[in-house]
């Protein structure tokens, strides 16, 4: 087990061991390795990460929920929602936001349960009406800057399906300008234009 963490489309890994994954990243040069773990330890593995030239950062501790709760504390959580939904025919539901394609996901509301969450935002971002949700298929991590605060997404994606012919609707105020469901070679068309994340779903979705 471990867990890959997308900083700026870079991922950062934490580890006990040198898994299937991950052992390709660390064969590159301009990989890091770390396994001290420290508060400085931590400020290292981000700002090496952070550097033009470092394609990846390792950092190898156990137990390794001990390095997880640590590098946690560097970052305000922020659960999230979504869903990889395909039709009978094994179309792949897609949208267009902010120039980059996406999967629907959201954040998960106090009230709901994440699974709920999964559901409301797809519907809610795609216009569709009927899904079906079926299992968790993978957690995926990233962080981004909100003013100023460093907040760790964590999202949860589930395998929905959904009956072909409805009507979809792209949620504008989300900025959402495009959604429809596409074929395998259409996917790999927009993965050209997606985020790294993304592709890990799709990939584990295979």
């Amino acid at each position: 087990m471990h867990y890959k963490i997308y900083i700026k489309d870079k991922p950062l890994f934490l580890t006990e061991n040198l898994e299937d994954e991950i052992l390709p990243y660390s064969q590159h040069d301009d990989a890091i390795l770390l396994d001290e773990l420290s508060s400085q330890g931590i400020h290292t593995a981000l700002h090496e990460i952070a550097q033009e030239k470092v394609h990846a950062v390792i950092y190898r501790h156990s137990p390794l929920e001990e390095l997880k709760a640590a590098f946690w504390k560097k970052f305000q959580l922020i659960q999230a929602a979504g869903g990889l939904v395909l039709d009978e025919q094994g179309l792949v539901l897609m949208m267009f936001r902010r120039n980059k394609w996406d999967l629907p996901k959201g954040k998960v509301e106090a009230s709901e349960d994440i699974q709920t969450a999964a559901i409301r935002e797809v519907q809610e971002e795609t216009g569709i009406a009927s899904i079906e949700c079926g299992d968790l298929l993978l957690t995926t991590y990233h962080t981004y800057n909100d003013y100023g605060h460093p907040m760790l997404k964590e999202t949860f994606w589930f395998v929905m399906k959904a009956k072909s012919g409805q009507n979809l609707y792209p949620q504008l105020e989300e900025d959402i300008t495009e959604v429809g469901f596409y074929k395998v070679d259409a996917v790999r068309s927009n993965c050209t234009n997606t985020f790294p994340s993304i592709i890990d779903v799709l990939k584990k979705a295979n």
